[in-house]
């Protein structure tokens, strides 16, 4: 379909309602070569992926000669510019489901890589490489991602090449579903933010925050909260703010151009010589939406980005915690913070990358709120009665957060007391 008028674009978001709601998350890691203690190269990953497929039967993802992913049943396997790997899981129907696929891909990864002796690391930023040292590979994208991204936005590149988070995908059932969701999720994004922060050093010493990861990201380009997430935000409305977002890059005859300043609206006006003036297809759309870099963000389903990466006994607590709330008790914590005022919210956003716990909303600090809204979390996940084989619902997959509120200490503060001690 050819997107060429702002109806076609909010069309795109209609074509994302769903009567079954499911659940998709996004996990990237570190990888460093164990004998030098250093970020692996290119030629290495390249490996791993040649060893998933011929071990795991996964299908290549090539780029002209060379392989830059993987795909399986719904799956597939990326590389980030610094060679981040990163699992973009099924969409399943529960987090018992979603756990297992983590769980799965992390064994066969691990088992890789210890023949590899190349080490795994679950954390926000990169602790120990500086921004300089940092490998990258073949994908074309990157290498103009690279040039462009830091004209807007001076830790861009820190983004793209030391960061590491988890995603959460879910569903809407209808336009108005998608406005309380995108609503709920803005305004805990600092909550979110706190909660998860791991990523409190930088070339293996303290970077004065908790979420250092989070600090980067609102310095990035295309990144951040804007003030426009926390109000009513509908189809129409991100419409109109992708359409004036200017293109990061432009991929057509199977080679990614530089956009020369122009925006997603010169595109649907046929106005880019660069590509002989043609229209976008619904493919040029999804490369648009996958290139804004906001805490969260519609494309036909709602992505969540304000959680650090995190090892595996917190693995599936973030996708659990928002599970319960969005698809069990949407309107019960809609309504707990209707009286939370966007400016106190996107200055908690600010706050958060630093204080973590002991930032402010309002009267009460986040570690207050999150007491509150994991029950209702805990509450929205028993009342779904998703069980596994041993009879457990998915409130099993709160420990980790439950763990953070009792002894009010974040996964970043244990690593500084680590660090200290």
């Amino acid at each position: 379909m050819q997107i060429d008028s702002k109806e076609k674009v909010i069309q795109h978001f209609k074509n994302g309602i769903k009567k079954d709601q499911f659940i998709g998350v996004e996990n990237e890691k570190f990888l460093f070569d164990k004998s030098k203690n250093q970020r692996v190269e290119y030629n290495k990953v390249r490996i791993i992926l040649e060893k998933f497929q011929q071990k795991y039967n996964w299908e290549p993802i090539k780029e002209e000669q060379y392989l830059i992913g993987l795909k399986l049943e719904g799956k597939s396997i990326s590389l980030e510019p610094g060679n981040q790997i990163e699992l973009a899981g099924e969409k399943l129907k529960d987090i018992h489901l979603v756990c297992s696929e983590s769980y799965s891909f992390q064994n066969q990864l691990k088992e890789i890589c210890d023949e590899l002796d190349i080490k795994i690391l679950s954390v926000g930023y990169d602790p120990i490489t500086k921004l300089n040292n940092v490998p990258n590979n073949p994908k074309q994208r990157y290498k103009i991602m690279s040039t462009e991204m830091p004209k807007n936005g001076e830790l861009s590149l820190d983004m793209m090449y030391n960061t590491a988070g988890t995603q959460i995908n879910l569903d809407y059932t209808s336009e108005d579903d998608f406005i309380k969701k995108f609503k709920l999720v803005s305004n805990l994004t600092p909550l979110t933010v706190a909660l998860f922060a791991n990523s409190a050093l930088k070339e293996n010493k303290s970077n004065g925050y908790l979420s250092y990861r989070t600090k980067v990201w609102q310095e990035t380009s295309r990144g951040g909260l804007p003030n426009i997430f926390l109000e009513n935000m509908d189809f129409e409305k991100y419409a109109d703010f992708i359409i004036d977002m200017p293109l990061l890059f432009l991929f057509h005859n199977n080679i990614h151009i530089s956009p020369n300043k122009k925006k997603f609206k010169n595109f649907m006006d046929g106005k880019i010589e660069e590509i002989e003036d043609r229209l976008p297809e619904t493919k040029d759309l999804e490369i648009h939406l996958s290139t804004i870099f906001t805490e969260l963000r519609l494309k036909n389903y709602l992505e969540i980005r304000s959680l650090d990466a995190c090892e595996w006994d917190c693995h599936c607590a973030g996708p659990a915690f928002f599970t319960g709330l969005i698809y069990g008790k949407l309107e019960e914590t809609l309504d707990l913070i209707k009286n939370w005022k966007s400016k106190d919210i996107l200055n908690a956003y600010l706050e958060a990358p630093k204080k973590g716990l002991k930032t402010q909303i309002g009267k009460k600090t986040i570690l207050e709120w999150s007491k509150i809204i994991l029950n209702l979390s805990k509450d929205g996940l028993i009342e779904r009665n998703k069980k596994n084989k041993k009879g457990n619902d998915e409130s099993i997959y709160l420990k980790n957060i439950e763990n953070v509120i009792k002894d009010e200490k974040t996964k970043a503060e244990i690593t500084l007391e680590n660090i200290n001690s």
